[in-house]
C-alpha cells in the first residue's frame, strides 16, 4: 500500500469515527430524559404549582406498624395516591401502572422516589392487610392507614375527597367500596404539595411528565 492510499484509508476512518460519534451523541441525547414546557406538561395531564404548597403535620402508620409523618415525604419525591385494598378497578390497575414506572425511571430517579397509598378505608385496610396487600405489586411501596379522622385532614389538604359509596347494593355491612378522588399526587423533597398527574393515566406519559418536573427542580 503507497502512501496516497494509506491517506486515503486514514481519512476515511476519520470519517467514519466522527459519525459514530456524532450518532452516538445523536442516539445518547434523543434517549434522555427531556425537559418539558408547563404547557407540554398540562397537555400531558401533569400540573404543577407556581408556588408548591406547604403541607401541615399528620400522624398515620405504615404497613410496616411504624408511624409515618410529615417527615417520611422529605429527603425523596413521593407519588401519592388515595386507594383500599378492597378497591375493584383503579387502585391495583394503577399500582401495576406505578409499579412500571418505577422500573423504568432513570436510575439517579428511581434512587428519589418513593410511591405511597394512602388507605380510604382504615376500617378494613390495617398496616397487616396493607403490608400483604401493597408490597405484592412492588416490595419499595409504602402502605398507608390510621384513624379516619388524621386521613381525612391529610386529604384535604391534597384536594382529594373520598366517601362511601352511595350506588345501589354497594354499601352492605363489610362489602363496600368508596368513591375516591383518582389524581396521582406529587409532594417535592422539601415535603411540599408540588402538584399533581390527572386520570387517564399511561406509562409514556406519567414517566415522561415525571422525569421531565424532577430533572427541571
Amino acid at each position: 500500500m503507497d502512501n496516497t492510499q494509506r491517506g486515503i484509508l486514514k481519512t476515511v476512518l476519520i470519517v467514519l469515527g466522527l459519525i459514530a460519534l456524532v450518532l452516538t451523541a445523536f442516539v445518547y441525547t434523543m434517549t434522555q430524559p427531556r425537559i418539558m414546557s408547563v404547557k407540554e406538561l398540562v397537555n400531558n395531564g401533569a400540573i404543577t404549582f407556581e408556588e408548591p404548597k406547604p403541607i401541615e403535620g399528620f400522624q398515620l402508620v405504615a404497613h410496616t406498624g411504624e408511624a409515618f409523618t410529615r417527615e417520611d415525604l422529605t429527603g425523596q419525591w413521593t407519588l401519592l395516591f388515595f386507594g383500599f385494598s378492597h378497591c375493584d378497578g383503579f387502585c391495583p390497575a394503577t399500582l401495576a401502572l406505578l409499579d412500571s414506572l418505577y422500573g423504568q425511571l432513570e436510575p439517579k430517579i428511581r434512587e428519589q422516589t418513593q410511591v405511597v397509598m394512602v388507605s380510604v378505608d382504615p376500617a378494613r385496610d390495617t398496616p397487616q392487610v396493607l403490608a400483604e396487600y401493597v408490597p405484592r405489586f412492588n416490595p419499595e411501596f409504602v402502605g398507608v392507614t390510621g384513624d379516619f379522622l388524621p386521613i381525612k385532614l391529610f386529604s384535604n389538604q391534597l384536594h382529594i375527597g373520598f366517601q362511601k359509596s352511595t350506588a345501589e347494593g354497594s354499601a352492605h355491612g363489610d362489602h363496600y367500596q368508596v368513591d375516591h378522588g383518582e389524581q396521582i399526587v406529587l409532594i417535592n423533597p422539601e415535603g411540599k404539595y408540588h402538584g399533581f398527574f390527572k386520570p387517564p393515566f399511561t406509562l409514556a406519559r406519567l414517566k415522561t411528565t415525571y422525569q421531565s418536573i424532577v430533572l427541571s427542580n
